[in-house]
């Protein structure tokens, strides 16, 4: 098998724009493909449930879709680096190909694989192909990284175009099999098998699917985000993200998708995909974003440990109907839209003055978007610690909030069963409601639904006088 090429799939689990795939098909040689589910490397930030459970599927998608083209998939488990170095004895390759990852931990592991395999004769080659612009090459006007969003957009603009997504390979040499663990084998699935069930029926998986949903929303829904993607009953959101972070999709393709048929309406939705890129840029110079705040006085912010009321806002029980209908979303889909995800998260800091690395653990096992990028700058955002972050005065009330985007009371009613027969001027503040509105809702507040585990206005008052007291620390 002396010449074959050996593929390392990673967060690119797609045939199409996979320039490490077409690269090694170019060559002619005999391909292959390879997936390492190494858990060690990334440490405590190995995936989450949710995302364990989505790479289980999206792998299976994958084997199907390579199949069709003759070439197997092959499953190893442990350190990627002996994981390759054995594929590679058992083979004899002379070539390896990935896309890269921008991950420190992953940044680190790839750079001594690949400085170990090139001195051992190896032509090794690594490409760009989850990101519009490598992290490098986006630089402010001192040289130096962005840290706010807005030059960084404009920037971003102004660069030329991605380039043009590649077209999947037409056929492929297939290398003569390889043994291969079993995916049943690894156990992603969850153990509780009714969460799996009820994750089951929100999504598709695979590139296929992502495409098609590209397809559904690249077009009229794209150019009507701007307007719409706030709406909480309406759900004017693309939901392409869990798709987007294990690469069953590219954002080149995505960019070209919604330029075509969307024009300059789809500024607003790409703005986001902007966010995302900006993000990734932001931890690769940052590596320690997950852990710390950007703004480091934070390290020194009063924040309260009350074990209590952190249950009660994993599992939508906080008296706060859009806090809550959020938590049950994420618990029940694995996903949160993206302006009740800010709520909930606002609430978790300023109204409950828990650290916001807590929500942040909690979202990375349970978001099937789970992302560490984005969920590191996210949490950081909504915590006023972060690069271009919410003003630390800035305390989402989640009653307005929840008046201002869910007016008819359609999101909470979808995902807080308790309240759904509650007239819409009270959906949002149920102890307001008389007793006769609770009544032939039959809501009992303290026991089918629970009131308030805190006060607004005093959490806000509480939170201010906290950021005063760490501003004036020494």
């Amino acid at each position: 098998m002396t010449g074959a090429a050996i593929v390392w799939f990673r967060q690119d689990l797609r045939l199409a724009d996979n320039p490490a795939l077409c690269a090694a098909a170019a060559t002619g040689a005999p391909i292959i493909a390879i997936y390492v589910l190494d858990e060690a490397a990334a440490g405590p930030w190995r995936c989450g449930a949710a995302s364990r459970w989505w790479l289980h599927h999206s792998l299976k998608a994958l084997k199907q879709a390579l199949s069709a083209l003759g070439v197997s998939l092959i499953l190893r488990r442990g350190p990627s680096d002996l994981a390759i170095a054995g594929a590679i004895a058992e083979t004899g390759a002379t070539s390896i190909y990935w896309n890269r990852l921008y991950e420190p931990w992953a940044v680190r592991r790839d750079s001594e694989i690949k400085t170990r395999l090139r001195g051992f004769g190896l032509k090794v080659e690594s490409f760009n192909a989850s990101l519009l612009f490598e992290p490098t090459r986006m630089r402010n006007g001192s040289g130096n990284p962005y840290r706010v969003f807005t030059p960084f957009w404009k920037a971003a603009l102004a660069a030329p175009a991605p380039e043009r997504p590649l077209d999947a390979p037409a056929n492929l040499t297939a290398a003569p099999d390889v043994a291969s663990e079993k995916l049943e084998d690894w156990r992603l699935l969850p153990k509780t098998s009714s969460w799996a069930s009820s994750l089951q029926n929100h999504w598709r998986f695979g590139e296929k699917a992502a495409l098609e949903r590209l397809a559904e929303f690249a077009g009229a829904a794209a150019a009507q985000y701007g307007a719409s993607r706030d709406d909480l009953g309406r759900y004017g959101v693309s939901r392409l993200s869990p798709h987007l972070h294990f690469g069953e999709i590219s954002p080149r393709q995505i960019w070209h998708e919604i330029k075509k048929l969307a024009g300059e309406e789809g500024l607003p939705f790409l703005r986001q995909v902007g966010w995302r890129e900006f993000c990734h840029h932001l931890l690769f110079a940052n590596p320690d974003l997950p852990d710390h705040p950007l703004d480091s006085s934070f390290e020194r912010f009063p924040w309260r440990e009350d074990p209590e009321s952190l249950t009660a806002w994993k599992k939508g029980r906080t008296g706060y109907p859009l806090v809550d209908a959020a938590m049950r979303e994420l618990w029940q889909t694995g996903y949160i839209h993206n302006r009740a995800r800010m709520v909930a998260g606002s609430f978790l800091v300023k109204h409950l003055l828990i650290r916001w690395q807590e929500g942040e653990r909690w979202f990375w096992d349970t978001l099937v978007d789970a992302d560490l990028a984005n969920n590191a700058c996210g949490w950081q955002w909504v915590a006023g610690c972060g690069a271009d972050a919410a003003p630390y005065f800035r305390v989402f009330n989640p009653v307005l909030q929840g008046e201002k985007f869910d007016p008819d009371g359609a999101y909470v009613r979808r995902h807080v069963q308790e309240l759904a027969r509650l007239d819409s001027k009270f959906i949002h503040r149920p102890w307001e409601a008389p007793q006769a509105a609770l009544n032939a809702a039959g809501v009992r507040l303290g026991e089918t639904y629970p009131r308030p585990i805190v006060d607004h206005a005093f959490a806000r008052e509480r939170a201010l006088q906290a950021h005063a007291a760490m501003r004036s620390a020494t």
